[in-house]
This record gives C-alpha cells, sequence and structure tokens, in this order.
C-alpha cells in the first residue's frame, strides 16, 4: 500500500513536468510563488484571517505561514523560503520536519524584507504568482502572474494526483464527522448558532480553518442559498434543517449539504424524493459528457419530482422550458473541486483557457467542462421555496402550472439541499462522501 510520503513524491513529479511545459508558453526561467501576507483592518493593528495562495498550497501543505515564498523551475529541487521570524508576541511556526520537508531546499526568512537575499539574483525572467504586484516589482521580479501560464497550470489542476485525491477523501471523512454530530444537535432542539459550534467541536478546525463559511439554517432560512447569519436563539417550532458545511485537509476542502426534517411528512418525503435523484444524476455521469448536460438532465428530473408532488402541473418538458424547474433550483449541479471550495478552471476547454460560458437560461452554472478521469466535482441539486423568484414566477403566465397552495404549505420549511463530493475514475464514480459514512 502507498504512503503518504510516496504520493506525495509523485505529486511533486507531475507539479514538475506540468511545471516545465507551462514556463516553455513564455519561456520563463522560473516561477517564484508567494504565499501571501497579513493584511491588517482599516485603522487597526489586528489582521484579518490568513489563506494562503493557492498556487503555493498546491506544491506543499502549508496554508497558514504568510511570508513564505517558492522558487520553482521544474528541473532543480524546489526551494521553500519558510518564514519563521524571531518573535515573543506571537507562536512561531517550528521549523518544518515533516514528510514533505524532503522536497524541498528550505531557508529560513526571519523578517519578510530580507526575502531578496534568499532569493534567486537575477529576476528579470522569472514570474511572480501571488496579489501583492507591488512586493513583485519592489523585488525586480520581471513579470507578475502571467495569464498563458496561469491557463495552462489552471486547466490541468483540475486533473488530481493520487496525492490530492487522498487528501480530498481524509477532508470528506473529517467533515462527515461534523454532519453527523450537527444532525444530533438538530434533533435536540439546539440553535443555529450552537449547531455551528457542535460542528466545528466534531472536526476539531475552527471558523477560520474550514474552507468556507458553514450554512446552518433552520426553517425558512434554508431558502437563503449562502445563509450567514446564525440565530443564537432557537426556533420555537422546529420544522426543517440544512448543513453546508466542509473541512480541510492538507489545505483541500470538503464541500458537503444534507437536509433534515423535524418530523415525518411531506417535507421529509421530498427530501427523499431530491435525495434519489440526486443518486440518479450520478449514475447517469460519463466520461466524455459535457457538465452542462447532467445540469440539464437535473433538471427534468428535479422537474418529475415536482410534478410527482403535485406542485406542478404540465409535462417535464414545459416545466423545464419555461423556467419553472428553475425556479425551485435556481443554482448549478455543483462544480469543481480541490484547494479552492470553487476551483479553478470551470470554463476552460482546453490548457489554453478557452473560455465555454455556461447555458443563458442557467447563467449560474459554475461548470461547463468535459467530464474526464482525475477531476472531482461536488453534485449539489436542490429544491427551494424562496419567496422572491416565486414572486417572479407569480407574475408570469406560467404561474398557472404551479400549485400555490401546495408551495405556501412548504415555504417555512426553506428547501433542501444534497451534496457530494466526487472522483471521476475511468470506469466509475467514486462518492467520497457517502464511502466515508454519510447517508
Amino acid at each position: 500500500m502507498e504512503t503518504v510520503d510516496s504520493l506525495f513524491a509523485e505529486h511533486i513529479k507531475v507539479l514538475q513536468s506540468r511545471l516545465v511545459e507551462a514556463l516553455k508558453l513564455q519561456q520563463f526561467d522560473a516561477l517564484i510563488i508567494h504565499s501571501g501576507q497579513l493584511k491588517k483592518v482599516f485603522l487597526d493593528d489586528q489582521t484579518y484571517p490568513f489563506k494562503a495562495n493557492p498556487h503555493f498550497r498546491h506544491w506543499l501543505p502549508v496554508f497558514d505561514n504568510p511570508n513564505c515564498w517558492l522558487v520553482v523551475n521544474g528541473s532543480d529541487k524546489p526551494k521553500l523560503i519558510y518564514y519563521r521570524p524571531v518573535d515573543f508576541w506571537h507562536k512561531v511556526p517550528p521549523e518544518p520536519n515533516d514528510f514533505w520537508a524532503n522536497y524541498f531546499d528550505i531557508e529560513l526568512l526571519a523578517r519578510p524584507e530580507l526575502v531578496a537575499d534568499l532569493l534567486p539574483y537575477d529576476r528579470a525572467n522569472m514570474a511572480y504568482i501571488g496579489e501583492h504586484l507591488e512586493v513583485a516589482q519592489a523585488l525586480g521580479i520581471g513579470h507578475t502572474n502571467p495569464e498563458h501560464v496561469l491557463n495552462y497550470l489552471h486547466y490541468h489542476r483540475s486533473f488530481k494526483t493520487d496525492y490530492e485525491m487522498h487528501c480530498l477523501r481524509q477532508a470528506n471523512h473529517i467533515a462527515v464527522r461534523g454532519h453527523q454530530a450537527a444532525k444530533l444537535a438538530f434533533m435536540e432542539g439546539l440553535s443555529e448558532f450552537e449547531i455551528n459550534q457542535v460542528y466545528l467541536n466534531a472536526i476539531g478546525q475552527s471558523d477560520n480553518d474550514v474552507p468556507y463559511g458553514n450554512i446552518v439554517a433552520l426553517n425558512e432560512h434554508a431558502a437563503v442559498l449562502h445563509y450567514s447569519h446564525p440565530e443564537r436563539k432557537a426556533p420555537a417550532q422546529r420544522r426543517s434543517f440544512l448543513i453546508d458545511a466542509g473541512a480541510n485537509y492538507a489545505g483541500y476542502a470538503a464541500d458537503i449539504t444534507r437536509s433534515y426534517a423535524a418530523t415525518n411528512g411531506l417535507f421529509g418525503d421530498l427530501i427523499e424524493a431530491v435525495n434519489r435523484v440526486q443518486l440518479e444524476i450520478m449514475s447517469q455521469m460519463k466520461v466524455g459528457m459535457r457538465y452542462t448536460e447532467l445540469h440539464l438532465k437535473m433538471h427534468r428530473l428535479l422537474a418529475q419530482v415536482l410534478l410527482d408532488f403535485n406542485l406542478a402541473q404540465g409535462s417535464v418538458d414545459s416545466l423545464v422550458a419555461a423556467g419553472i424547474s428553475s425556479t425551485f433550483f435556481p443554482h448549478g449541479l455543483g462544480h469543481l473541486l480541490g484547494l479552492q471550495v470553487h476551483d479553478v478552471a470551470g470554463f476552460m476547454q482546453d490548457e489554453r483557457g478557452t473560455p465555454l460560458a455556461a447555458p443563458e437560461a442557467h447563467s449560474t452554472l459554475r461548470c461547463t467542462r468535459i467530464i474526464e478521469p482525475r477531476q472531482v466535482y461536488t453534485i449539489e441539486p436542490g429544491l427551494y421555496f424562496i419567496d422572491d423568484l416565486l414572486g417572479q414566477l407569480k407574475q408570469r403566465p406560467e404561474q398557472n402550472q404551479v400549485n400555490w397552495a401546495k408551495v405556501d404549505e412548504l415555504r417555512p420549511y426553506g428547501g433542501i439541499r444534497i451534496e457530494d463530493n466526487i472522483i471521476v475514475h475511468a470506469s466509475q464514480i467514486e462518492n467520497m462522501t457517502r464511502d466515508a459514512g454519510l447517508d
């Protein structure tokens, strides 16, 4: 059985080979990748939580240390300039001694302004990758964030190494622990704020550690797709619960959603129906299929759910064509996943960065790629009762196809989303979330 060390060794080889090809595109000598810098709050001496540059994290699992640098050219051993200040005010990171440290030539940096002494002397034909362009200019780095190089790296980042798949599986295992704990907390009647704390405690991560702000929504709050203001007081009546929450492992993200009903009945049956079609759409995923096609198939499946539950009438074709299915399912089926929750290159059709936009009628779809092995996606259909969208539909002639009495009955429940994280293999779809034990 392969070890994490051996997986990482192969990961570095893949990144080196990709980099050789990327540098050829613009004839650069090397890339200088910056982890980033702390940002102070305006008129304050406090800083915002630090998130390292994903290009830096792609090379090594360091995501919480600013002022670090990588110098990589695809052939020489990567050089890591690791920030380790003399500082009695804050916790200083230890010298790197994990398994990954063996794959880098490491020099310690005591003060950020001294980095020029540790970088290559002639930097005119090198390219800076990061957001602090004024720093690159001051250091005499000749180029910044070159488009052709970034397009190449972003496109190929969609194809995960075995090491990356290992990290993503581990992130799912961690997040599943949190989801299981959060479900119990909901059944016990805790508030949104309290459920979120239970989740974080279960995964052993803080609000700043997780890859995105957890969505913990009770009742009608589940109709707010990115609900971010958890209430500290539990509602008088507990009807429904939607939790969209992930976890971080070595810089890689899990992104999982589940929905629950407080009691058996119509809404619980609707959750089961959405769960069923979510599993069905994954069974239809095939290598060579465009993700857009999968999204459109999902609309047809959800339109049938609307008909089955007497939420609308007509045909599947009419509900999709009239945009009625989009009223109840207004977002995309999913997105690429990896170092970032919404990972890069969702619209790139080749390594040159040729874009393909989402269809006009489905503009919120985040991915139009051809499905290929080693890609990692979220699959997250939903069915919601969003007042604004329902109000817009009510102004259109197609509103006669909607059973408004049944819709009004379900509005207080907010909505449903079921989201799994999957890896595409040549002959199968691996569901990391379900494999980790989440129903």
